[in-house]
């Protein structure tokens, strides 16, 4: 797939725009899910989804074709998403702890028409512990530690995407880890 994505791009910097539409379509769920897991909105994520892809083909013509597209597409994603981190304000979320009510969230308080499991309700309540865990960390934990352990990117290719050195993606990845096992140590 990568040689067909080179060719798109080849085709794209010779003024081809349709053939970044066969771009889009191949990363655009990816880097939704990418952005998804970063802010954890469904409508942030969107929006820096569908900037990623703007900033990609604006400035196409600085991607060295020496390297994976993948990497430089999923750097401006994940710079996009700690900018938009950065300037966030204080938001709402469901999996908010309610205030007063040791270990409610607002999750707990919406019906529900299918009542599941207890093991599928400890397993999804663990989830989103995890989950809303990963999104409390610092932006440069969080982009690490998703990159590696929710996108399955190798230490090298984090490096390349956060345009950082390799002993560095390997401290953010250990420091956001030891961050995660003390925040989920009551779980």
């Amino acid at each position: 797939m990568d040689s067909m994505i080179k060719d798109k791009i080849i085709q794209v910097k010779k003024g081809d725009q349709t053939a970044f539409e066969d771009v889009v379509s191949y990363f655009q769920h990816r880097i939704y899910y990418h952005c998804y897991r970063m802010l954890g909105n469904a409508h942030e994520a969107e929006d820096i989804a569908q900037e990623t892809f703007i900033r990609a083909y604006v400035n196409i013509h600085s991607f060295d074709e020496h390297r994976k597209f993948s990497t430089w597409l999923y750097r401006i994603a994940t710079n996009l998403t700690i900018d938009r981190l950065r300037k966030r304000k204080p938001d709402f979320y469901l999996d908010a702890e309610i205030k007063g009510a040791e270990g409610l969230d607002m999750y707990s308080q919406l019906a529900s028409d299918d009542p599941l499991p207890q093991k599928e309700v400890e397993n999804i309540e663990l989830q989103d512990e995890i989950q809303f865990a990963i999104r409390e960390l610092p932006p440069h934990y969080r982009s690490t530690i998703t990159l590696r352990y929710l996108e399955e990117f190798s230490l090298n290719e984090i490096s390349e995407i956060l345009d950082v050195p390799l002993g560095t993606v390997k401290t953010r990845i250990h420091r956001g880890r030891e961050i995660l096992r003390e925040k989920l140590r009551h779980v």
